[in-house]
């Protein structure tokens, strides 16, 4: 039986997030697992399961989600798989690429590590662009805004507290959902990417329920002179969500890669994995 890996990128403004989810009193809310699943079904002419690697939340974006599925045989070539997906998808959500992969592949335990990236206006050049008086559609989608002047060098010191193997349960939502609130960061870096506009580029093993923009809403109480950048220590050690800054809003968060250990991903990367 094949098992086929995909990789899928959407624009997550009017996906309900990832996971599948159908309440029992309600039609089923739009999710990009429900939508690929459906299209895929429809293709294969039988039901399959597309399991995903990352449930992203309602709003946020990917560019690298991984996803799998097995099906009884295939007509298709595995080189025109994506192509034949795509065309029954809506213009939100895209399969950029597919292989064969073994049986036992798994996108949830093979995965080992992962990156999102948040973008952030801020300031008085951190308004959104404006077309013709009216914020720019894809700047308010895919960037979240701050109306003060943020300190990055304030910031980037703070990002460095949140690299190791920690105890994040400050940095969760919901933590008493996991069996563990231990989680390893690789790299937390804050770039200037243009006049106002901050780009958070956040990688490690795997992250808690909200933890990324919760991160990053730290790191903003940071710029703005609420927290010392030292006091990251603290706020970890305390194991106090209390502590720790806002939760983001999720349009400006985007899964960029997840890693098998296939292929080595890098800062700012653009491959297909």
């Amino acid at each position: 039986m094949p098992r086929i890996r995909l990789l899928i990128a959407y624009e997550g403004t009017d996906f309900h997030g990832w996971q599948r989810q159908e309440p029992p009193d309600r039609d089923p809310l739009r999710t990009a697992q429900g939508v690929l699943t459906d299209a895929i079904s429809d293709l294969m002419n039988q039901r399959v399961s597309v399991n995903g690697a990352s449930r992203t939340d309602a709003g946020v974006h990917a560019r690298g989600q991984v996803g799998s599925f097995s099906i009884a045989e295939s007509r298709i070539p595995i080189e025109r798989l994506p192509m034949a997906i795509n065309t029954r998808l809506p213009h939100d959500i895209e399969v950029r690429s597919a292989r064969e992969v073994e049986d036992a592949f798994d996108p949830v335990r093979d995965c080992i590590s992962k990156s999102y990236s948040y973008r952030l206006r801020h300031g008085p050049d951190g308004r959104p662009t404006q077309l013709q008086g009216r914020p720019d559609p894809f700047d308010r989608k895919w960037t979240a805004h701050c109306r003060q002047q943020l300190d990055l060098e304030r910031m980037r010191r703070a990002a460095s507290h949140m690299v190791g193997t920690r105890d994040f349960r400050a940095f969760a939502h919901c933590p008493d959902q996991r069996e563990t609130t231990v989680r390893s960061v690789h790299t937390c870096t804050v770039v200037e990417t243009g006049a106002g506009l901050l780009r958070f580029e956040i990688a490690g093993s795997g992250f808690l329920y909200h933890m990324v923009r919760i991160m990053v809403g730290t790191l903003v109480d940071v710029g703005r002179g609420r927290l010392e950048a030292e006091s990251i220590e603290s706020v970890i050690a305390s194991l106090d969500r209390a502590k720790a800054g806002q939760t983001m809003a999720p349009e400006g968060l985007c899964l960029d890669w997840i890693h098998y250990g296939d292929v080595a991903p890098t800062p700012f990367q653009r491959e297909l994995l």
